[in-house]
């Protein structure tokens, strides 16, 4: 099964709403069973050599640690999304209407209807305040 717009409308929703709310079902909810994600937080939160976490028990340790170590500048400004039914992207740009963010693009993948593969691309601003921390 393909994905399509509604889908990656829906996954730009939900997962906002799952981050805001910091709530690990909600967005656990949104991947695949196998789906992954990578990021430099993975090995910073995750104290791994590589930046990958694969499958449901090890995606819900990742999002624990990241809803419970949101640092301030993490906030959610953004401008809409860009999506071919397939992929959905969408970025936090550094600057926002209440001061510098932390400056992330989002890419996923989806497959019928849940995200299969998750890449978090940093800026340098959000690569600060991670090796601040």
């Amino acid at each position: 099964m393909t994905a399509n717009n509604t889908d990656a409308e829906r996954i730009y929703k939900l997962w906002d709403e799952a981050l805001g709310n910091k709530d690990l079902e909600a967005a656990l909810a949104l991947y695949a069973p196998d789906a992954s994600i990578e990021s430099p937080l993975v090995q910073h939160l995750m104290q791994t050599t590589d930046g990958i976490v694969q499958g449901r028990a090890a995606l819900r340790e990742f999002i624990t640690r990241v809803f419970r170590t949101n640092p301030p500048q993490r906030r959610r400004f953004k401008q809409g999304f860009f999506s071919d039914g397939r992929i959905l992207t969408w970025e936090y740009p550094r600057q926002s209407p209440d001061g510098d963010q932390m400056d992330l693009v989002e890419v996923l993948e989806i497959e019928g209807g849940l995200i299969q593969r998750h890449r978090v691309y940093w800026g340098w601003y959000a690569l600060n305040v991670l090796k601040a921390s």
